[in-house]
């Protein structure tokens, strides 16, 4: 005798309805993670009149360095010291777009051509060594966030970047990127390196010194002018290539 109607039509009655509860609960685990996504970045949201201008406010990496440094006794102290643009030499400036982001004045915060060359470069060595950020993306980062390379990060870090490029100038950007970047261990922004690496102040940089700090980024810590390893001398040597 064939099986009626109705019972052929429960199995498919059933994983319909599944299918249904499933897509219904998706929906509305995606409009929760979206809801606390849009909290998050109201909570971290920069005040962009306390940046226009001024003296740079200290970075989160700052403030993190700050405090870690009390739970490693071979941490040196923090150094860090504000400088105004107008105190930091063009050679300086010039130096670190070369080094880090030749585009900067083209672009509006994101740079899909160098992101697409970085990857292309990463694919090819096998192994991840550029980002392909740019000096805004960096200074959001270094700024506002933190060094995780988790995707909601890099998507805050992109968000920020766009919304920092219709409030700011790119000099301004410059000026807080110049005073908050890492140059070694513990040492924070143009002026802190200058006066740990040759005694001087920012001011004073040389063309030549200027490329040296350049040529720290993005490992300062193991590369940079008291090292001087051969990936920082090769460093060197590449961006006066191109100065």
């Amino acid at each position: 005798m064939p099986p009626s109607s109705s019972k052929t039509q429960r199995p498919y009655f059933r994983r319909k309805n599944k299918a249904a509860l499933f897509l219904r609960w998706s929906y509305r685990l995606l409009l929760l993670v979206v809801i606390l996504d849009v909290s998050y970045l109201i909570v971290i949201w920069p005040d962009w009149d306390l940046h226009k201008e001024g003296p740079v406010q200290p970075s989160n990496f700052i403030h993190d360095y700050a405090h870690q440094q009390r739970e490693h006794d071979d941490w040196p102290e923090l150094s860090w010291q504000q400088t105004p643009i107008e105190e930091i030499p063009e050679h300086m400036i010039r130096a670190l777009i070369v080094a880090e982001d030749s585009r900067f004045y083209s672009h509006a915060g994101i740079d899909l051509e160098a992101f697409q060359a970085a990857m292309e470069e990463n694919l090819s060595r096998q192994r991840f060594i550029y980002g392909g950020s740019t000096l805004s993306q960096q200074t959001v980062k270094n700024m506002f966030l933190s060094a995780s390379r988790n995707p909601l990060r890099k998507w805050h870090e992109l968000v920020i970047t766009i919304a920092m490029e219709h409030k700011l100038s790119k000099r301004r950007i410059l000026e807080m990127y110049l005073n908050v970047v890492e140059f070694g261990r513990g040492i924070y922004g143009v002026e802190a390196a200058s006066q740990h690496y040759w005694g001087i102040s920012a001011n004073e940089l040389s063309a030549r010194q200027a490329i040296e700090l350049a040529a720290t980024l993005p490992s300062p810590v193991t590369h940079n002018p008291a090292t001087r390893t051969p990936t920082f001398n090769s460093r060197v040597q590449k961006i006066s290539r191109h100065y």
